[in-house]
């Protein structure tokens, strides 16, 4: 298939990624089952409102106020109304009695209606507060939450599906307070108290005019039901379309150098097709549900018209009376209408809060101790004894297999190896990223499993081959770790790296702002920030993980002379695949299949002739291991 067509069978392609999609959701699949009870969910919802507890009981008070005071329009119109009869019927006397009668009716309904109308903004307002006082709680406690799971939770989760639980989950839950529960407590008081005033006036039209009430109640719990798995599998396709759109943006140079925009503009199509959809269904579902409760309304006034006009007409009911019975059921017409939003609210709010507290509810892997202590750095000697990890956990092949070894300040060790035997899983060992499966890590005899996570990530610097640059300016990434350093010890950090030569050359110098993930700058320029940033720490463990790949053997032999200094005073562990760059390192291992299969100094596994040996020849033979150049430190 040319790839600068349009794909001829997308359906196949997003098939392929929305299995993709599952094997990342497996991990929170289980969690959102145990968040599967609306009740639970929306009662936690209310819990956390209450937080704010004056604005609650405002919002709550101002709503009871302004549903009673609606209730009130009803009689004042009734009685209105017979006074104007009065008025229309009587002599001279009674006209003026019926005058004065019909004055005071109207004075009450406009201050009725004024106060209704005062009270209902104050519960508006409130409720709209404390939805965007809950929406930003959450949000800080999610995005809190994400920052203390394990790299474990992150290598299954894409970052898509975290996104769209952290906006549009969010988002679902905010407007549940105005538009669920509000309402739903301004419903509950017009039916409640405008059944006892209709059923004490007249028992057989007060049983008329609620009587759409219980098939309303009904038909919104089947609506309900409905919605709410339609929310659900609604929000699942946002995220599938997160994970679309983030995976293009992230890849957008290869897009393009392979010409494949069609084809991720077809495949982002069929993906969003597919959550129209569900949102197509979602909508039909609402809106017959609430097509039919305002039938069933419309049938409940019929009636009441009918049966008080018949009263009417034969003289036992005034018309004053009826009018408050048809008011009434008016007034019960927007609410009515509103059910499927209240519904539709409850049913969203449900989900997205089950969604939402699946991943606050998980706890993370790595996790601090209780009273773990900080770490106590005394000679900064690291040793692994018997280390062996697996990626997934029990039944998984090894990653690493019996690893030990000891590096001290002061000492450098090398590790080498083929791709995929471990190399990278050592560097994510030491600062906790991840527990061994077996075996200990220690630094200066302390398990780094029992001490305070954040002392120990303070002791331990690893420097990734695959370097993160944020969308801010060059000294604030070089001072990321320690966000208050003068310009004396950025420069100063710049000049370790050798970056303040191509610094000079840029428009703003350290000022200059460097694209998302520092796409302005090239492999080598990136790798030598990230450099530098570690070298602003003085950390007493450093880790190169393969972090000098993009830079040319000169500049790493004048980075590794500038480092000198600092690797006196701190234990080095160097991961590559160019010898050139372990030749110095007191001991090399050799790691094969997550083993080290061998061990000693350069020259050492030299003489061995073994693997080391054999890649260090077809090395020299390619032209890749560079001997330390004139006048460089060693």
């Amino acid at each position: 298939m040319a790839i600068n067509t349009p794909d001829p069978n997308p359906d196949a392609r997003i098939a392929d990624a929305r299995d993709s999609f599952a094997v990342y959701q497996g991990r929170l699949a289980a969690s959102d089952q145990r968040h599967s009870a609306d009740t639970r969910i929306l009662w936690r919802i209310i819990r956390l409102a209450l937080r704010y507890r004056l604005r609650v009981a405002v919002a709550i008070g101002a709503t009871i106020v302004a549903a009673v005071f609606q209730l009130a329009i009803p009689p004042l119109l009734g009685n209105a109304v017979d006074s104007a009869l009065g008025l229309l019927r009587g002599g001279a006397a009674e006209a003026d009695a019926a005058r004065d009668a019909l004055t005071y009716a109207a004075l009450l309904l406009l201050g009725a209606s004024v106060l209704r109308g005062a009270f209902t903004l104050i519960h508006n307002y409130n409720g709209e507060a404390i939805g965007h006082l809950l929406s930003y709680d959450l949000r800080l406690a999610f995005y809190n939450k994400l920052q203390t799971l394990s790299f474990s939770f992150h290598d299954q989760v894409h970052t898509g599906e975290l996104i769209t639980r952290g906006m549009l989950d969010v988002e679902g839950v905010r407007m549940f307070i105005n538009t669920g529960l509000l309402r739903l407590i301004l419903l509950t008081v017009l039916i409640g108290i405008g059944a006892y005033l209709l059923l004490s006036t007249d028992l057989l039209l007060g049983l008329l005019s609620l009587s759409f009430v219980p098939f309303v109640a009904w038909q919104s719990s089947v609506a309900r039901l409905k919605l709410r798995t339609m929310w659900l599998t609604l929000q699942e396709r946002m995220a599938a379309l997160g994970q679309i759109m983030d995976e293009n943006l992230t890849g957008i140079r290869v897009v393009r150098a392979f010409g494949a925009e069609p084809y991720e503009i077809e495949k982002y199509d069929v993906a969003s097709e597919e959550a129209m959809t569900v949102a197509r269904k979602r909508i039909k579902t609402r809106v017959a549900s609430t097509t039919v409760m305002t039938f069933a309304y419309f049938v409940a006034m019929g009636l009441v018209l009918w049966v008080g006009g018949l009263r009417v007409l034969d003289g036992s009911m005034t018309v004053g009376t009826l009018t408050v019975f048809l008011t009434f059921i008016t007034i019960l017409q927007a609410p009515v209408r509103q059910l499927g939003l209240l519904v539709n609210s409850i049913a969203r709010a449900s989900t997205c809060g089950s969604r939402l507290f699946a991943v606050l509810d998980l706890v993370p892997v790595i996790g601090d101790q209780r009273d773990a202590p900080a770490l106590d750095l005394r000679e900064g000697t690291v040793r692994f004894e018997d280390v062996s990890f697996s990626y997934t956990g029990d039944g998984a092949p090894p990653v690493l297999r019996g690893v030990s070894f000891e590096v001290g300040r002061g000492k450098t060790l090398g590790i080498v190896g083929p791709p995929g035997s471990g190399k990278s899983t050592i560097a994510n060992l030491l600062p906790r990223y991840y527990d061994p499966t077996d075996g200990q890590i220690t630094i200066d005899g302390q398990d780094i499993r029992d001490v305070h996570i954040a002392s120990l990530r303070q002791a331990v610097c690893v420097v990734q081959q695959d370097p993160f640059l944020f969308t801010a300016s060059l000294e604030n990434n070089i001072a990321y770790g320690n966000p208050w350093a003068d310009d004396e010890m950025i420069q100063g950090a710049a000049s370790v790296a050798q970056i303040d030569g191509f610094v000079d050359q840029l428009p703003d110098g350290f000022g200059t702002l460097v694209g998302e993930r520092g796409v302005s700058l090239s492999g080598g320029q990136k790798q030598r920030v990230a450099i530098a940033r570690a070298a602003m720490l003085r950390s007493a463990v450093l880790i190169f993980d393969d972090s000098t790949a993009a830079i040319d053997a000169e500049t790493e032999q004048r980075i590794r002379a500038a480092l000198k200094p600092h690797m006196e005073n701190c234990a080095t562990i160097v991961i590559s695949h160019r010898l050139g760059a372990l030749r110095h390192a007191d001991e090399i291992v050799f790691l094969e299949a997550g083993r080290i299969v061998e061990r000693g100094t350069h020259d050492a596994l030299i003489a061995e002739d073994g693997r080391y040996a054999a890649l260090h020849a077809l090395q020299n033979q390619d032209g890749e291991d560079v001997e330390a150049l004139p006048g460089a430190a060693e």
